[in-house]
C-alpha cells in the first residue's frame, strides 16, 4: 500500500481539497481525509500540500521508434512523457516502417512493454506507407491492438480515400484522426501566410490549407457517422466549421497544442527553425480563436504534437529544417503559467481538457482521481518558478522556441498504476 499524504486534489466543484490517497495493485483504493490513520505498514510518501492531478494524456506523440531512432526512441519518449507529467501517451504512425502492419503494431507494443515508462497507445495510418493510394487492413490493425486510424504528417488528399476510410473505422467502431491539410496549397512553404513570411520574402502556408480538409471531412464524418478527430487545429476557419458541426450533431472532436495557444507567427524571432512547427504558428486572431474554442469546448483535449529532431536537422534554417517541435516536458508549466496562474482559467477547466476529456474523447479508462480508477497521478509544485533549460530535457529532442521562459507548475513525481515512474 502506498499513500499519497497531505495531497491536494479538485473536488468535482472545482475546488482544491486536502486529501490522502491510498493506492495498492495499480488502483487507488481509496481517498481519505488528513485525520483517518494510515496503516504502520503502508508506504507513506508526504507530497507537503503539493497539487495532485490525475496522470496527463497526450493523444498525440512522435516517438519516432522505429526509423528514426537518432531523433527519439520509445524509450528516450516515454521518459520525457513521465518527467512532463504525462501516464498515457498515442504514438503517431509516421515511423518507418509506417505502423500499417501488425508485426509493427506488435514491435511498439513490445517495446513499450520492456523499455517504457508510460502506457502507450499505438495509432495504425489509414493508408500504407501513408502514401494515400491504398487503405491499410483496418480489421487486422485493429486486432493487433491500434486505438484509432490517422495518417498524421500528411493529409489524405483523395476525398474518396478518406470516405472509405471513415466507413471502415465507423463498422469496426473506431475513430479517424486527420492531419488536415491540402497539399497543393502548401508545396515548398515554411511558415504561415502572414507577417513573418511576407518581412522575410517566404511562401506562406495559407489558413485555408487546413480548413478546406476539415470542411471536407466534416461532410464526410456526416454522411458516414464515424467519430473524426481533427489533429492539431490552429485557424479561426476551421474552429467555425467545428463549431458548426457540433451544433448540428456531427461526431467530431478536436484537439490543439501548447504552441498554437501561446506563440503567434508575430513572435518568430528570425530564421531559427526551432520556431518552425506543422500547422505552422498562425496570427494573433488565430490565437484567439483557439483559446475562445478550447474554453467554450469547441475544442475538446490539449496536445502537445511532440516532434523532435536532432540538432543537425534544425540547424538548416527554417526553409530547409524538418517541422516540429518537443512538447511533453513543458506542456502543463506553459499552460499553468500563462493561463491559470494569472487567473484567465480556473485550473479545473487545464486539467480536465489535459485527462477527463481526453479519457471521454477516446473512451479510455484513466484519467480522473476517484476509488477503483488506475492509479495513474502527477504531483505538481504549482508554486516553484524555473525556466525551460533544454539540457535537462529526457527526450532526445532540444527543439523549442520556450528557451528561458519561466514557468511554474512543474511536475514533480509520476506514478502509472500506482508504480513511481519518474521522481524530480
Amino acid at each position: 500500500m502506498i499513500v499519497l499524504k497531505n495531497a491536494k486534489i479538485l473536488n468535482t466543484e472545482g475546488e482544491l481539497v486536502d486529501v490522502n490517497i491510498w493506492m495498492e495493485d495499480g488502483i487507488i483504493r481509496k481517498i481519505t481525509n488528513l485525520e483517518e490513520a494510515v496503516p504502520t505498514d503502508a508506504d507513506v510518501q508526504d507530497v507537503e500540500g503539493k497539487f495532485v492531478s490525475a496522470g496527463f494524456i497526450d493523444m498525440h506523440v512522435h516517438l519516432r521508434e522505429p526509423g528514426f531512432e537518432h531523433k527519439e526512441t520509445i524509450a528516450t519518449g516515454t521518459r520525457s512523457a513521465a518527467k512532463g507529467g504525462f501516464t498515457t501517451i498515442a504514438c503517431m504512425p509516421n515511423t518507418r516502417p509506417v505502423t500499417d502492419t501488425p508485426e509493427t503494431v506488435q514491435l511498439i507494443l513490445d517495446k513499450a512493454e520492456q523499455e517504457g515508462s508510460v502506457k502507450v497507445l499505438p495509432y495504425g495510418s489509414i493508408t500504407k506507407n501513408e502514401l494515400g493510394r491504398e487503405l491499410t487492413d483496418f480489421v487486422t490493425l485493429k486486432n493487433a491492438g491500434v486505438i484509432g486510424f490517422t495518417d498524421d504528417g500528411v493529409g489524405v488528399q483523395n476525398a474518396r480515400m478518406m470516405k472509405d476510410a471513415m466507413n471502415w473505422a465507423k463498422e469496426l467502431d473506431m475513430p479517424v484522426i486527420a492531419h488536415c491539410e491540402d497539399d497543393s496549397l502548401v508545396k515548398g512553404a515554411a511558415v504561415t501566410d502572414g507577417v513573418f513570411a511576407r518581412k522575410h520574402g517566404l511562401k506562406g502556408i495559407p489558413n485555408e490549407s487546413e480548413a478546406i480538409h476539415v470542411g471536407r471531412d466534416v461532410l464526410l464524418a456526416e454522411a458516414t457517422g464515424v467519430h473524426y478527430h481533427i489533429c492539431h487545429v490552429s485557424t479561426e476557419q476551421s474552429i467555425r466549421l467545428i463549431r458548426q458541426a457540433k451544433q448540428i450533431g456531427v461526431k467530431v472532436t478536436a484537439e490543439v497544442c501548447p504552441h498554437h495557444l501561446l506563440l503567434s507567427d508575430e513572435d518568430i524571432p528570425g530564421m531559427d527553425a526551432n520556431w518552425k512547427m506543422n500547422p505552422p504558428l498562425r496570427s494573433p486572431r488565430d490565437v484567439e480563436a483557439c483559446i475562445e474554442a478550447l474554453v467554450d469546448g469547441t475544442i475538446d483535449i490539449i496536445v502537445t504534437d511532440h516532434a523532435p529532431h536532432t540538432e543537425e536537422e534544425k540547424a538548416k534554417g527554417m526553409e530547409l529544417a524538418p517541422f516540429g517541435i518537443v512538447g511533453l516536458e513543458t506542456a502543463f508549466p506553459l499552460l499553468y503559467t500563462k493561463f491559470v496562474a494569472t487567473g484567465k482559467w480556473p485550473l479545473s477547466l487545464l486539467v480536465n481538457r489535459m485527462t477527463s476529456d481526453p479519457a471521454r474523447t477516446f473512451g479510455l479508462n484513466t484519467g480522473r482521481i476517484e476509488e477503483g480508477a488506475p492509479a495513474d497521478l502527477t504531483v505538481i509544485d504549482l508554486d516553484t518558478e524555473r525556466q525551460v533549460n533544454p539540457d535537462e530535457f529526457l527526450t532526445k529532442g532540444r527543439n523549442t522556441p520556450f528557451t528561458g521562459w519561466s514557468l511554474k507548475g512543474w511536475p514533480m513525481k509520476t506514478f502509472v498504476d500506482g508504480r513511481l515512474v519518474w521522481s524530480n
